[in-house]
């Protein structure tokens, strides 16, 4: 996977992540911290030497720093109660060409070691083990190799894999010409079919850059940082992956992927010792040091400025066709290895751009010139000096001017007027906030968060002492108030490395771009002598043929279904009435001080043409102003007071009726304990007194908005053509693709283009009439045992605050069913909405894209959660991804990706990802269907099913989102218990029996969709609908 500018805005949103997905650690013990203490500098251990042991308690864990004395290779083991362990190996790979050597070589090692010689043991090992994360990380400058389970026997597995992966690949040439590009006929068995690129690579690449803001942030980083390594595509220029040799893939791994040139990271509660046993005696011992030749040199600064111009496609989802200029301006920075200075400028970054009461928010993203901020706005601290980019995107070309001026302007004040008390003190409260909220994933944001600094030879535990770095940054500022003042003048006013890109829209882009590859391709196929061209038809013919012979697999190793625990833990859950009425679910958590709040609101008796704008109601609600605040004021309050306050529109299928489903928005929010009293005030003036009044900044919202969503298509598009397959197969259907399909991104975009937006901004408070009060409200709230008395007098106190309408409004849909709300017992019920008559129909449709590639699903309406039949057929989707699908569509298709998936309510979904194909991948999803049927598959095949099953089911849940299924879904813990038997007992008969019966022709109804180019076919075909 190729992540350009891999990086999370500011030095901290690595280690929160964007969702509270937190995984406990265990109550009251330190025993791995206690344990890493013990270790002595200069102590020697299974062919290391200890060169540090600190405590880090700001995160709750002890680091170890090693080395190990024959090759050099770097070690940091952090130690800490998480059963969630990670390992981690990182190369510094710095290539100086754009044929996506490092990205190739990444996909080309996980196909085939000495040890396990098999084809493709990487995708293979998913299906082997229960872990809870397997990938791998092409990013600018270097290559990282994750996993992370919680169980140490499949740790030791995947250890083993890993290793012998990265430093005894088979690197076969057939695999280099799967993986990254190969010439092949577009028949591998007619010769007499013209001859194409393919290469899994090559199609990744072709779809990353149908995305503009890619596109822009390559540009941006290569022009910046011209010097070197960052001058070229670390993934892969697709028109120059095609002049990448397998000689040369194999000299870049020789140079690259030595134990000198590697980091080693491990980390949670498995003993050290073991780790670096295995990693010693497997891998580094068959090694004698080197002196890697893989170093960044520092950037020549610029003795003046520089501008670029640009251009890209015109995007054809975006408001204001005639408005898609970008432009930014950039500064480059000090080495990242200055790790406070880089804390500091992470900290000014936010403080210039994050928010309505930043400068350049109100300077730039308020002008009414643009839509958004630039792509890669703020800090990016992944290349050895990092930069500072601001800008705007969808504007006018002439305003291009204009926006430069206005940064010029906007750093001025800066200088002169410094930033507010207030400002400084809610960012300082946010890096607080992340120090104790730990995601489910904690290892691998903590890999992410040192692995740029400790690539180039900075200290990785320096980066994690959050806590020091913010008392030195209080004392700098009390020394000196006009520090930040003087930061702004030095690095960005006197700044002569200055780079001022901007992009336009080019008509003809796509078209050009076809052109330039047809004319490489031709001049490829040109110098083919007629014994290259027979080579070549040999070649697909081995390809194919490997590609569908049955592997061997039984070298690699494998836990066992009996691995498996039998039972799921027990989540203690109590639930009171807040204010006689409202049903409040406890759950006691370790949340190290923090407190999570959640309020699920009905949707029933909102009327059906305001429906659509509900997304855009949740997306503005906490942004416009409560109560006697304006929307800067409740900003300022919401970050001083919060770690963040969101509402989100949820369509919940029932566990048990394919027919049913709740309707809602979901309020969320945390806070410090602290605080609490004060968050739940600000929803208090959320809920009675938003403010719709703010027209001019609610239309800056919209078009932010709209721009985001545009934006995210090409990443997600296999999501918007999932949703469009299902919207007929079942009731919640609809009002998911009015949600979150195609449908919502269109008419975001028509709302950005209205030259009044009052019209839209006058449903807002109709729908507020629907939604907030406490009429079919319940709450949750996460937080420690000894907040938790406080927390529900805190809740108590809101929901009484609350209006409650006068007289009961009817539902818009006739037929209501109810449900406890919260558990058998309670006495609260959950109003779900049923339609006894709805008729599920196939419709096939595609959206027209100006994508190189496409994204293709076809949904089945089979069983929900609570069906007997939903484990097999949950076990079936695995099983088809991992023996059928992976191979037909990215082996043999070339797409990125692609397999079948089953949802809670019971919708069976086939996909593709960035694939070269279209409507042919819909027949390889019949061929997956007659291979299930047909029952060509073995009982190792269902058990590696199962377990990749069970290692989703039992992936970690973090103490935020502990008891969070009860709350949405009604899921308890007896339920959950039920159906992990039945996913146990699935047998083979029955995986037969349901591929038959729901996805056999003529069974359940189909719906099928498209995202991408033309296709000769769905044009010709009555049957599909072409938008």
């Amino acid at each position: 996977m190729w992540r350009s500018g891999w990086r999370a805005s500011g030095a901290l949103r690595r280690l929160g992540g964007r969702s509270a997905n937190l995984r406990a650690w265990r109550w009251g013990s330190t025993t791995a911290c206690e344990r890493a203490l013990r270790f002595q500098v200069g102590e020697k251990i299974q062919g290391f030497t200890v060169g540090q042991v600190t405590s880090v308690p700001e995160l709750c864990l002890t680091a170890v720093k090693l080395s190990h004395d024959g090759t050099g290779a770097r070690y940091l083991h952090l130690a800490r109660e998480d059963r969630n362990n990670l390992f981690s190996v990182q190369f510094r790979t710095t290539p100086l060409d754009s044929s996506g050597v490092p990205h190739v070589l990444e996909h080309t090692v996980l196909c085939g070691s000495q040890k396990y010689p098999c084809r493709d043991p990487f995708f293979k090992m998913l299906n082997r083990s229960l872990s809870t994360f397997m990938n791998a990380f092409t990013a600018s400058d270097y290559t990282l190799y994750p996993f992370s389970t919680q169980n140490p026997k499949d740790f030791q597995n995947l250890l083993s894999v890993y290793l012998d992966a990265v430093f005894f690949p088979c690197l076969r040439e057939l695999d280099f010409w799967q993986e990254g590009w190969r010439l092949e006929h577009e028949d591998p068995n007619d010769p007499q079919t013209p001859l194409v690129f393919k290469g899994v690579v090559f199609n990744e690449m072709k779809g990353a850059f149908t995305d503009n803001e890619r596109i822009f942030s390559q540009h941006l980083q290569s022009r910046l940082l011209p010097d070197h390594t960052y001058a070229v595509v670390s993934g892969g220029d697709p028109l120059c992956i095609p002049d990448l040799t397998w000689e040369q893939l194999r000299q870049f791994h020789a140079t690259h992927y030595h134990p000198s040139n590697a980091r080693f990271f491990t980390y949670g509660d498995f003993p050290l010792e073991q780790h670096l046993k295995q990693i010693h005696e497997e891998a580094l011992s068959k090694f004698e040091k080197i002196e890697p030749r893989t170093a960044v040199p520092a950037q020549r600064p610029w003795p003046e400025p520089r501008e670029f111009q640009i251009t890209c496609a015109r995007d054809s989802l975006a408001a204001g066709s005639s408005e898609q200029t970008t432009v930014s301006v950039s500064f480059l920075l000090p080495d990242i290895t200055n790790t406070f200075e880089a804390f500091t400028l992470s900290l000014l970054s936010s403080l210039l751009i994050s928010g309505p009461n930043s400068p350049f928010y109100k300077a730039l993203v308020e002008s009414g010139l643009g839509t958004d901020f630039s792509p890669d706005v703020g800090y990016n601290g992944c290349t050895r000096e990092a930069y500072f980019s601001v800008g705007l995107q969808g504007i006018a070309e002439k305003d291009i001017q204009t926006v430069r001026d206005l940064v010029d302007r906007t750093l001025d004040d800066v200088i002169l007027q410094g930033f507010e008390d207030d400002r400084i003190e809610a960012l300082l409260h946010k890096v607080e906030i992340q120090m104790k909220h730990q995601s489910a994933s904690f290892g691998l944001a903590l890999a992410s968060h040192v692995a740029s600094c400790w690539n180039h030879d900075g200290d990785p535990v320096e980066c994690l002492k959050l806590g020091s770095q913010v008392a030195r940054f209080r004392q700098c500022l009390e020394e000196n108030p006009k520090f930040l003042q003087e930061k702004v003048k030095q690095y960005f006013k006197d700044n002569r490395h200055k780079l001022i890109l901007s992009m336009k829209p080019d008509d003809q882009y796509s078209e050009k771009q076809a052109q330039v590859e047809a004319e490489k391709l031709k001049q490829k196929v040109d110098s083919l002598s007629p014994e290259d061209k027979q080579q070549i038809y040999e070649k697909g013919l081995e390809l194919q043929t490997q590609q569908s012979r049955p592997q061997d697999a039984s070298c690699l190793p494998a836990l066992k279904v009996s691995d498996i625990e039998p039972r799921i833990p027990v989540t203690e859950l109590d639930v009171v009435l807040a204010g006689g009425e409202t049903p409040v679910q406890l759950c006691a958590q370790p949340t190290n001080g923090l407190v999570y709040f959640r309020a699920l609101s009905s949707l029933n008796t909102l009327p059906e043409e305001l429906r659509p704008y509900v997304p855009l109601f949740c997306a503005v609600l906490t942004k416009l102003g409560c109560g006697v605040l304006g929307y800067r004021e409740q900003a300022q309050q919401v970050e001083l007071k919060t770690g963040g306050m969101a509402a989100a529109p949820c369509v919940l299928p029932d566990d048990s009726h394919l027919d049913t489903y709740e309707q809602g928005v979901l309020f969320s929010s945390f806070c410090l304990d602290r605080n609490l009293p004060d968050m739940m005030h600000l929803w208090s003036e959320i809920f009675n007194n938003p403010r719709f009044d703010e027209e001019e900044h609610f239309r800056v919202l919209v078009r932010m908005a709209a721009q985001e969503l545009s934006n995210g298509v090409p990443d997600a598009g296999h999501v918007y053509a999932s949703v469009r397959a299902g919207r007929t197969l079942a009731p919640a259907g609809d009002l998911q693709e009015t949600f979150e399909g195609m449908d919502q991104v269109r008419l975001m975009q028509r709302v950005a283009d209205m030259a009044d937006v009052r019209p839209v901004l006058r449903k807002l408070p109709r729908i507020k009439k629907h939604l907030l009060s406490c009429d079919h409200l319940r709450c949750s709230v996460n937080a420690t045992p000894q907040q938790m008395s406080w927390a529900g007098t805190a809740v108590d106190t809101f929901v009484r605050s609350l209006g409650r309408s006068q007289k009961e409004r009817k539902p818009v849909r006739p037929h209501i069913v109810e449900r406890p709300a919260l558990g058998g017992s309670s006495p609260v019920m959950r109003r779900l909405v049923m339609e006894p008559t709805f008729t599920p129909c196939q419709v096939k449709t595609h959206f027209l894209l100006p994508f190189p590639v496409s994204y293709v699903a076809e949904c089945v309406r089979t069983a929900p959660y609570s069906h007997p039949d939903h484990a097999s057929l949950k076990v079936l989707a695995r099983l088809m991804t991992a023996k059928f699908l992976h191979t037909e569509i990215r082996e043999k298709g070339g797409a990125y990706g692609g397999g079948a998936k089953l949802s809670y309510g019971g919708l069976f979904t086939l996909y593709s990802y960035r694939d070269p194909r279209s409507t042919e991948t819909l027949q390889s999803f019949m061929k997956a269907v007659d291979w299930a049927r047909s029952g060509r598959f073995t009982q190792q095949d269902i058990d590696e099913a199962k377990l990749s099953v069970f290692s989703a089911v039992d992936s970690p849940v973090a103490p935020s989102d502990r008891g969070l299924d009860h709350f949405l879904y009604g899921l308890s813990d007896e339920m959950k218990q039920k159906h992990r038997e039945q996913l146990f007992a699935v047998h083979r008969e029955a995986l037969v029996d349901v591929s038959t019966r729901y996805l056999g022709p003529g069974r359940s109804t189909h719906g099928l969709a498209l995202l991408g180019p033309d296709s000769a076919r769905t044009a010709k075909d009555p049957s599909w609908i072409v938008r």
